[in-house]
């Protein structure tokens, strides 16, 4: 069992500092029965993985995009689920359950100044976040094969290592549009909440970076971020491999549409991603 713990925590661990860069909307992701393992051993660990490429923004409020990896998977064992999402992670605490909650973690890659879309490539670096906190969810069930489900979740994250100092609060809806033998179809919605130290960090601008860059000197609220919906569908290829592929957009909202940043960049950040699902 100790062995187990470890593989759990190595998993969350890998998930945090693997992918560099990764939009926030990946983390609403829901996951469809059609990736669900069958068992009924809850000392088993058991569920899938989903590897894969996605193309998402360099940072937030760019105009510019590379590919990164794309990380999706739920995992059981012991009444507990640990779900990954991009560079987030949760464990819900509570297993099969219509309430979820339990911790979070997320880690947020360093901002280079070189990757900035025209003045804001003078302003300087931020560091690589690492964030803690913790989440509450619920859902609604819907048919025999999960289909009309409607999820409710709400999480917050602070900075643990002082790259921004401040928090994030997402609340998100998903819900269960299709379930089939073959196919599954997921959408969500979801807004976050900012700090204004968050806010200051990634959307401010300094009046001495103002001088430098050329940029009008700016300084955000605490306030929303952005609204962000996606697609999530899922093919299963046979009993333990599957296909899956996500669409996803934010738009900025609210004083961070305003930053000097964003106007320099894009309001409005899309995703896209395809990856490889095996079972276990």
């Amino acid at each position: 069992m100790p062995r187990k713990l470890a593989y759990l925590l190595s998993v969350i661990t890998g998930c945090a500092t693997a992918a560099p860069a990764f939009a926030q909307d990946v983390s609403s992701v829901a996951v469809t029965p059609l990736e669900q393992p069958q068992t009924s051993d809850p000392s088993r660990l058991s569920g899938f993985i989903g590897l894969g490429g996605a193309m998402t923004p360099k940072y937030d409020g760019s105009d510019k995009y590379e590919p990164n990896p794309f990380v999706i998977g739920n995992i059981d064992w012991a009444g507990m689920e640990l779900q990954l999402r991009g560079t987030r992670a949760k464990l819900d605490l509570l297993g099969p359950s219509k309430f979820q909650a339990g911790p979070a973690f997320g880690y947020r890659s360093k901002r280079k100044h070189k990757d900035g879309s025209g003045r804001v490539a003078l302003l300087p670096d931020i560091k690589s976040a690492v964030e803690a906190g913790g989440f509450i969810g619920y859902r609604f069930s819907g048919n025999d094969a999960g289909q009309g489900e409607i999820a409710f979740d709400l999480t917050v994250l602070k900075d643990v290592n002082d790259a921004y100092d401040g928090y994030l609060a997402t609340a998100q809806i998903s819900y269960a549009a299709l379930r089939s033998r073959k196919l599954s179809l997921d959408a969500d919605i979801s807004t976050t909440y900012g700090s204004g130290k968050y806010m200051r960090t990634y959307f401010g601008v300094s009046p001495e970076d103002a001088s430098v860059s050329g940029l009008d000197s700016y300084r955000p609220g605490a306030g929303l971020r952005d609204v962000s919906a996606g697609i999530t569908a899922g093919y299963r290829l046979s009993e333990r491999w599957g296909l899956i592929a996500r669409l996803g957009g934010s738009y900025y909202v609210g004083d961070v549409r305003d930053s000097p940043i964003v106007k320099e960049g894009a309001k409005f950040q899309g995703t896209a991603a395809l990856g490889v699902t095996f079972r276990f």
